[in-house]
């Protein structure tokens, strides 16, 4: 059954892949399919709008052309003073031609010296020097046929718009020059007519000369263009001089175009019509698009049928992996919900331990204080310290960075412990009841923060039950886990605490983990207690899941992870070691605190230690290389720049394995997600009796690996 379930899983799974792979092959293939033929449609409205233009062009330049030689045959013969005296005739012919030809500006006559003879504009001709022209040096230098110049601006006093000019060489009857019969050209003339034939978006027409100077444009540019002969455009055109069709960027503006050109027969001129290319892809995208509009929906349908088949086939595993995807986000909710919370309330509660040590300081420098009052107040800061550190144990603890102590125990056996010291705290008028099975129930977490976790869950049951009422802790090998817990081949173990108290509101449901929440009055909570219990089962590998109905009570349920009492070790703790003098051991002191090494260095050296402060591990190394043997044991911080605590004690066992390393950290991220690798370590804030007793104990150790040596 399982394997006939399987091929149908993959069978509808084959499908589904096949409703997407085939349709979207078909669409590639038809998209394709229809770029090429676009292209090829484009490509022939590029050749005709070419053909256009080059038929227009060559009908302007053979009208002027012919224009000219008229010119040039009325003019032949005749001397430049002659000329003169008929330049009221000439200058009337010359108008006549010009207002007959509209793209044409003026016509002009010319000596062989470059001034003007005649012209179609004045009777009265300014002494204008105009051999610097292109169209009379050309002409000078021997006969070029019709020269075609390149764009000009006119020379005062004429103004308007620039022009280029169409000109022939005059001769006298034995052949020598006797001057230039030219025609100035609108380039206008050619911009107006592109731009009626340009009609289609993204339309294209030039009109240039063999040199790269392009004499007219459409769009227009505003500014001169040339074309650079080793350019693409140059390169283009020297590998096919007569005529083609090809795709570059436009000098000028940077556009992308498929341009069609041709050279004008006869003429050092060339024609080019085209469109851009983003023009000619949305032509394509418009038409594919027909194919998505009917190819979509019924792909999309028959997609949708064969999803909802594996859905129903495959539900139970989607909706977990939903359920989970939702914690995940919740919890992230949660942490965002909670920091300006968490800010302010770790600011509130610092600055009041703050206020108590700094008063205390200050009356302890008054030189009349009593005995009495000077211990009271040296008690006070004692007192506010254990207070502070608690409060940052169980922010650490929320935050999920506390550096937990992981071992095996008996839930069972914990909670009866417990439970005593729960009475103790709850009161007479409630009464504690206790549910634990005879067979042990091992768990792998840290048993103080799983007591401190009972105890806040225990005081939040008491104020809801207002002093009187029942409590009942439960145990047992979880039958039903949360979904958010993964699997586990042993199981969960299941720690319920439940009171008959108000109950917990609706309203107040989603807030109760988080950090500095609390409906007690001022002064009354911290609003951290529940939040440790949170941060304590994540941390664990396990979750808290809370049950509860407005005035019959509520019920907290710690799940954790069950594993095997096979690995249960006992060995003595820190805060079992005696309370011993150094007598004369020697601590190597690693900390980059000065303030912090100075103190533990001094405390040390009160309890009969000798001592050696170094600001980090590499010159802790350094000393080590030096004097190995002198030092009983290693005390360093964790978190140093440079080289961690941690590396610096993997670093000391690897070269010296029977020197000791103990650790001191009040947080790191290290040690929160990989544990204390092995070291000894000491939570900071620490005081004298506690940093007595771990060096203790490590020097009890080495002293028993020498003797078995």
């Amino acid at each position: 059954m399982k394997t006939e379930h399987q091929n149908s899983l993959r069978t509808l799974q084959w499908m589904m892949a096949a409703s997407l792979a085939l349709p979207l092959a078909l669409f590639l293939f038809a998209a394709a399919t229809s770029w090429v033929s676009t292209r090829e449609i484009a490509d022939r409205e590029i050749e005709r709008a070419l053909d256009v233009a080059h038929e227009h062009a060559l009908k302007v330049f053979e009208t002027i052309d012919r224009s000219l030689s008229e010119m040039n045959e009325i003019v032949r013969g005749k001397s430049d003073d002659e000329l003169r005296a008929q330049s009221d005739q000439m200058a009337g012919r010359l108008k006549q031609l010009t207002d007959a030809l509209p793209q044409l500006k003026s016509v002009w006559v010319f000596d062989n010296k470059g001034r003007a003879l005649v012209n179609s504009l004045d009777l009265t001709l300014p002494d204008l020097d105009f051999s610097d022209r292109d169209y009379y040096r050309v002409h000078i230098a021997g006969d070029a046929g019709t020269f075609i110049g390149q764009s000009l601006l006119p020379r005062p006093p004429y103004q308007g718009a620039s022009f280029f000019g169409v000109s022939r060489r005059r001769v006298s009857a034995d052949g020598s020059f006797t001057g230039v019969v030219q025609a100035s050209v609108f380039p206008e003339y050619f911009d107006r007519f592109y731009a009626r034939i340009g009609h289609d978006a993204g339309s294209f027409f030039a009109l240039g000369l063999t040199d790269g100077s392009i004499l007219a444009r459409y769009p227009q540019l505003y500014r001169e263009v040339r074309l650079d002969p080793k350019g693409p455009v140059g390169r283009t055109l020297s590998a096919h001089p007569v005529g083609g069709l090809v795709t570059l960027v436009s000098p000028g503006d940077n556009v992308e175009r498929r341009i069609g050109y041709q050279q004008l027969a006869g003429y050092p001129v060339y024609v080019a019509a085209g469109l851009e290319t983003s023009a000619i892809r949305a032509r394509w995208l418009r038409t594919i698009s027909y194919h998505l509009i009917f190819g979509v929906p019924a792909t999309a349908l028959l997609f949708l049928l064969l999803v909802f088949a594996i859905r129903r086939t495959r539900r139970l595993n989607f909706e977990a992996m939903k359920r989970r995807e939702a914690e995940e986000a919740l919890k992230h909710g949660q942490r965002l919900e909670a920091l300006g919370q968490l800010t302010g309330g770790v600011a509130h509660d610092f600055n009041n331990l703050l206020t108590v040590i700094r008063s205390s300081v200050d009356l302890l420098q008054r030189p009349d204080l009593s005995p009495d009052r000077r211990a009271r107040y040296i008690a006070a800061i004692s007192e506010t310290v254990n207070r502070a550190a608690k409060l940052t144990a169980q922010l650490l603890a929320f935050a999920r960075r506390q550096t937990l102590k992981p071992e095996v125990f008996d839930v069972g056996q914990c909670v009866h412990s417990v439970s005593e010291i729960i009475g103790t705290l709850t009161g007479a008028p409630i009464e504690i009841m206790t549910h634990v099975p005879d067979e042990a129930l091992f768990v792998d977490a840290d048993v103080g923060q799983f007591e401190t976790a009972l105890i806040n869950i225990a005081v939040n049951a008491r104020d809801a039950m207002a002093g009187e009422g029942r409590l009942t802790i439960a145990v047992s090998a979880a039958e039903q886990i949360p979904v958010a817990l993964a699997l586990r081949p042993d199981g969960y173990v299941a720690i319920s605490v439940s009171d008959t108290g108000t109950g917990i509101p609706a309203d107040q449901f989603e807030h109760i983990f988080e950090p500095f929440y609390t409906t007690k009055e001022v002064g009354q909570g911290t609003g951290l207690g529940l939040s440790q219990v949170f941060g304590f089962a994540k941390q664990s590998g396990g979750e808290v899941v809370v049950a509860s109905e407005v005035g019959k009570g509520s019920t907290f349920t710690l799940y954790l992870p069950r594993v095997s009492g096979d690995s249960i070790a006992p060995a003595l703790s820190a805060s079992e070691a005696p309370v011993v003098d150094g007598h004369g051991m020697s601590v190597l002191v690693v900390e980059d605190n000065r303030d912090v090494g100075t103190f533990a260095t001094d405390a040390l050296s009160e309890l009969g230690y000798t001592t050696v402060l170094r600001p980090n591990a590499r010159e802790a190394l350094v000393e080590l290389a030096r004097h190995a043997t002198r030092y009983d044991v290693v005390f360093s911080d964790v978190v140093m720049p440079g080289m961690t605590g941690i590396e610096l004690a993997q670093e000391i066992r690897k070269l010296y394995p029977d020197l000791p390393v103990v650790l001191t950290s009040g947080y790191s991220h290290v040690l929160a997600q990989n544990g204390t690798f092995g070291f000894e370590l000491l939570h900071k804030p620490y005081s004298i009796e506690q940093l007595s007793r771990v060096l203790s104990k490590a020097g009890t150790w080495r002293k028993a690996q020498r003797e078995a040596v």
